[in-house]
């Protein structure tokens, strides 16, 4: 071939796009926002082939950067999550693994973070609705409601994962219907606005089966890891034949943690390849992940770090512990080997720290922790208190 020669047209990678049509995921053939082993594929694919998952934000929402807290209000939350799959992978059986390499991740140019009333990690705390809409490129993200901070681009898969199966399925349905019996919080099966609407809609086949996307489970999903980033390997156990990839709720940044409830959220395309390895779901039953040196760039620089320990005012049961014993548990001042609670007070006095120290309201120093603190496990043997640490990067604050 000539030095001069033109090498546009020159394909390096077979590649196989899963896009997406419409508006909104009930537009879309190849959006789902519900699990279920009865969902058909929407594309096939072959091992090593590079593909093209073109996905929405995590509220399937109409949000811009005009959009107000009111307009989080009126968010159906049943839409949540809507997922871009499943994907069938010729020659993966029930018991293989699928191993999926994430390629690369091009975000919109916009995004969104956030407080939705009666979720999040301090729900108790933060009761109104609050959006920071971000601008988006490929090295950072500002915005107008957060001025002075500037987010890194640490793109991610927030939900990524493969169908489960029939005994999968009946186990889940069983062990959150008694913790359900039990107190704890638990989004059992909804057919309102659930897709694909033949399976898991009103009318559904199995619309009292299908499983909601926000718990992650044995088949992923909604795990929200920051660490599986571009470059790493995510090891996937199949529970079908085909595996049933499916890929959404994209995070362009992330704290560990994701404590106000979402991360700087966005569409996104999201190129993957994929691996079947044989007969290794004895060995890895639920998701694993392996990579290189990509960690290193998501260490800090500069930080500023606070700790927690499971400590309480004498009378407060902690919102996460109210469907345990409550009278026993209130009168304390110590709990025993709790690492939410010392989670919470590090993470709350992080906020006290950016709110007296960079001038941030509660609100915004809540979502900045959202997008960018880490929450660290210091120990957990010396009972009865164990240690948390929550980590902000001083250099998103811009003097």
């Amino acid at each position: 071939m000539s030095a001069r020669a033109d090498t546009t047209d020159v394909k390096a990678w077979d590649v196989l796009r899963i896009e997406k049509t419409g508006t909104h995921c009930a537009d879309d053939t190849n959006c789902m926002n519900r699990l279920h082993p009865a969902i058909e594929p929407v594309a096939f694919a072959k091992p090593g082939q590079h593909l093209v998952f073109e996905t929405r934000d995590a509220l399937d929402s109409d949000f811009d950067l005009n959009s107000q807290p009111e307009d989080v209000t009126a968010a159906d939350l049943n839409l949540v999550h809507p997922m871009t799959g499943p994907v069938h992978i010729e020659g993966a059986k029930r018991g293989d693994v699928l191993a999926v390499t994430l390629l690369d991740i091009k975000p919109d140019q916009y995004g969104y973070t956030v407080i939705v009333p009666g979720f999040g990690f301090l729900r108790d705390r933060y009761t109104e609705p609050f959006i920071a809409n971000w601008k988006l490129t490929r090295v950072e993200a500002v915005s107008d409601e957060i001025p002075g901070v500037a987010i890194p681009f640490n793109g991610f898969m927030g939900s990524v994962g493969v169908l489960p199966g029939e005994p999968e399925l009946e186990n889940i349905l069983a062990r959150e219907a008694a913790l359900q019996s039990a107190g704890g919080v638990v989004l059992t099966p909804e057919p309102t606005s659930a897709l694909p609407s033949e399976v898991c809609g009103p009318e559904g086949t199995h619309k009292d089966e299908c499983l909601r996307t926000i718990p992650p489970r044995e088949n992923g999903g909604n795990m929200d890891v920051k660490q599986m980033q571009i470059g790493t390997t995510l090891l996937l156990p199949c529970f079908v034949d085909g595996c049933g990839l499916f890929i959404g709720d994209v995070h362009y940044a992330q704290g560990d943690g994701e404590v106000s409830g979402t991360a700087i959220e966005m569409g996104a395309e999201v190129t993957v390849a994929t691996e079947i390895r044989r007969g290794e779901a004895a060995q890895v039953k639920v998701p694993h992940f392996e990579g290189g040196d990509e960690l290193k760039r998501l260490a800090p620089s500069e930080f500023y770090a606070t700790t927690g320990f499971p400590l309480k005012e004498q009378g407060e049961v902690p919102v996460f512990s109210t469907y345990l014993d409550g009278e026993k548990i209130g009168p304390l001042e110590n709990l025993s080997e709790d690492l939410t609670l010392a989670a919470r007070n590090a993470l709350v006095a992080l906020i006290d720290w950016m709110v007296e120290e960079k001038g941030l309201t509660p609100q915004q120093a809540y979502v900045v922790a959202s997008v960018a603190a880490d929450l660290r496990i210091g120990q957990l043997v010396d009972v009865p208190n164990y240690t948390v640490s929550a980590i902000i990067p001083t250099t998103i604050f811009r003097e």
